[in-house]
């Protein structure tokens, strides 16, 4: 209750701002928010966790519609066409503002041309994990010796071609030095089962879709992508702690807006997002399935895709991806 009326409180502040009436108000009418992921995913979760509280603080219904498929793209590429009126946006990854340019031969919207960032929403890290049954390491060096021995090197599993967890496993495998064969699964449903079984030797996936299996121990981390450790699991060294520096990765996300749309709208939404972001009770959440509920300006957001794209297009070009 006591969140509630803070974010009843922050929306009534906010709809008292100059730039809302400079709007007509907005919003006076549902937002549509397009989710470029099926239902069910962590992304799909997490965006609408923010619907649900969005709605108290600015008055007004955020329904998410689910646009999946292309990696993400076909979705990314209706938010970027929608009408620039505040009423459709969409949450865009680091995929697509820094990855997909360099990943695929064609795209059908230039991400810096045809969107506005509002604000980068969470921090998904990836964490380096082996089967405790099948896998004798019990540090990242571990792994990386017995790697070299293994006569092949090892494999590890994605959610995909061009995704983080691929291009960060191709990258690991070029900074360490090993042979390694990626295998893309459609998901952690799949990869998760397979190296369980012994079928797949790591995986350097999305610490949300992991915790569950590492809290049971059936998995074991042996470190995380993030710059400090993960606070509801201390134990895990950061990637720079386990002897691999330079190997900070997150599979960050953000809302946008089409290019057009107007900035008081785009700072509306993002006061409200900062507010939201700022709520205890919301990173406790958050971080119980292995996100980090963040707040960043616009400007901000197009600093951390601008900064990361070298490291994403090392990752690309040392995978061998390409989709055309």
């Amino acid at each position: 209750m006591t969140t509630r009326r803070t974010l009843l409180a922050a929306g009534a502040g906010l709809l008292a701002a100059p730039a809302v009436h400079a709007q007509g108000g907005w919003p006076n009418r549902t937002v549509r928010v397009i989710v470029p992921w099926p239902p069910g995913g962590s992304t799909d979760v997490l965006v609408r966790i923010y619907c649900e509280l969005l709605q108290p603080a600015l008055g007004q219904t955020f329904v998410v519609e689910n646009r999946a498929g292309a990696g993400g793209n076909i979705g990314i590429d209706a938010t970027a066409k929608a009408a620039p009126d505040g009423y459709t946006m969409g949450i865009a990854s680091v995929g697509h503002l820094a990855i997909n340019p360099y990943l695929y031969a064609r795209l059908p919207y230039d991400p810096v041309k045809d969107l506005l960032p509002v604000g980068i929403a969470w921090d998904l890290p990836n964490v380096a994990v082996v089967s405790a049954q099948h896998n004798p390491s019990r540090t990242l060096q571990d792994f990386i010796t017995w790697a070299k021995a293994k006569r092949g090197g090892f494999t590890y599993g994605s959610p995909g071609v061009g995704t983080t967890p691929h291009l960060s496993g191709a990258l690991f495998a070029s900074r360490v030095g090993i042979e390694a064969t990626h295998v893309p699964f459609r998901g952690a449903a799949q990869t998760i089962p397979a190296m369980l079984s012994g079928d797949l030797d790591f995986a350097l996936d999305n610490l949300a879709s992991y915790v569950p299996v590492i809290t049971e121990g059936r998995m074991r981390a042996l470190a995380i992508t993030s710059a400090n450790r993960w606070p509801t699991m201390p134990d895990i060294p950061t990637m720079a702690e386990a002897g691999v520096p330079n190997f900070v990765v997150s599979s960050w996300q953000g809302f946008v807006f089409p290019a057009g749309t107007p900035r008081p709208v785009i700072d509306r939404l993002n006061g409200a997002l900062r507010r939201i972001a700022g709520e205890q009770s919301l990173k406790d959440r958050f971080l119980r399935v292995g996100a980090e509920a963040v707040w960043s300006t616009p400007e901000e957001m197009t600093a951390r895709a601008d900064r990361e794209r070298p490291m994403w297009q090392e990752a690309v070009r040392v995978s061998g991806a390409r989709v055309e």
